[in-house]
């Protein structure tokens, strides 16, 4: 009887962890801004010279040796974070949400404000871990974001899916390591020995329900190559993975596979489900053609298995706002 009341206590003491971690984030956080508006006003009305920065940082090592993280560097780094956010109040809030290595790659490494939104937004939602941080930066997440102009099906864009920007035009699987002439085969097989990967890029919102999932039409198995399941769209999605360029015919076998996951597979109170082509390539005009008549809720997206080029991504982003 007791052993049942147990792990009660022992999910009120990680609440009560998490809960203090938090409250030690938000306040060192609010440190770190406090002395970098310090430093940046003293130096801003000419009352410091840069010299007395290097001043500092020696001045605190000198008078309490326990003090660590207040080096020149750090105390710099404090400076810009604060004149970073300091015009953007709503962007400077979200930062007491993340920790403060969170927040030195996000300022040091992303351009604009814009790009600094997305993520402490997709950090925020994801939970991602720093290194995780780390990736979607380099795998240019955000850049990709605004780039993208995914393919829906008419069905798709009437239920506006889309719209938060679950689904990708574009995938990076720079992580499985794969040669360009590989299979469907071999990229399925590398994508479930990768599976947590793989979710990071999809993301944290899907849950792996099975490779090579069995479907019974008939006399007959059919083979599912990736279902997840989406819960906040509350939906089966199906993966269907092809090694080689798009061809309209694709699409046929995919809306097959979703009917029979909406007939005898999802609940009753759960949505339609959702099929996702992934292809090595794809031509757009080709796509827009055999998406339009399509009655499922399906996209055509493809993948790549190199790190883009962020500087042209970037590029191509400035040209496009411009």
């Amino acid at each position: 009887m007791l052993d049942k009341q147990f792990p009660e206590i022992i999910s009120l003491i990680k609440q009560s962890r998490n809960y203090a971690l938090k409250v030690v984030n938000t306040t060192l956080v609010d440190l770190y801004w406090s002395i970098g508006e310090y430093i940046s006003n003293n130096i801003k009305n000419k009352n410091w010279g840069d010299s007395v920065v290097e001043q500092l940082a020696l001045y605190i090592v000198q008078n309490d040796s326990n003090l660590k993280g207040f080096s020149a560097k750090n105390l710099w780094r404090m400076k810009q974070f604060y004149e970073t956010y300091n015009d953007f109040p709503i962007l400077s809030s979200m930062t007491r949400e993340l920790s403060w290595t969170h927040n030195l790659t996000i300022f040091s490494r992303c351009k604009t404000q814009e790009e600094r939104e997305y993520y402490l937004n997709l950090c925020k939602t994801e939970n991602y871990s720093v290194r995780e941080l780390e990736r979607q930066i380099s795998a240019s997440s955000y850049e990709r974001k605004m780039l993208s102009k995914p393919i829906l099906s008419s069905l798709m864009r009437e239920l506006q899916i889309n719209d938060n920007h679950v689904f990708k035009d574009n995938y990076v699987f720079e992580f499985l390591n794969l040669q360009d002439s590989h299979s469907e085969n071999n990229l399925q097989k590398a994508l479930i020995l990768q599976l947590k990967n793989f979710m990071l890029e999809v993301g944290k919102d899907f849950l792996f329900v099975s490779d090579n999932y069995c479907l019974q039409v008939g006399n007959q198995d059919f083979y599912i190559d990736l279902l997840f399941y989406h819960r906040s769209l509350q939906c089966l999605v199906a993966f269907e993975l092809k090694a080689d360029r798009f061809k309209p015919e694709h699409l046929g076998q995919l809306n097959f596979y979703l009917e029979a996951l909406d007939r005898d597979v999802k609940n009753a109170k759960e949505n339609p489900s959702i099929g996702i082509l992934l292809c090595k390539d794809k031509d757009t005009e080709v796509v827009e053609y055999a998406l339009n008549r399509s009655l499922s809720p399906t996209m055509v997206a493809d993948y790549t298995m190199k790190l883009p080029d962020k500087k042209l991504l970037q590029q191509k982003l400035h040209e496009m706002l411009k």
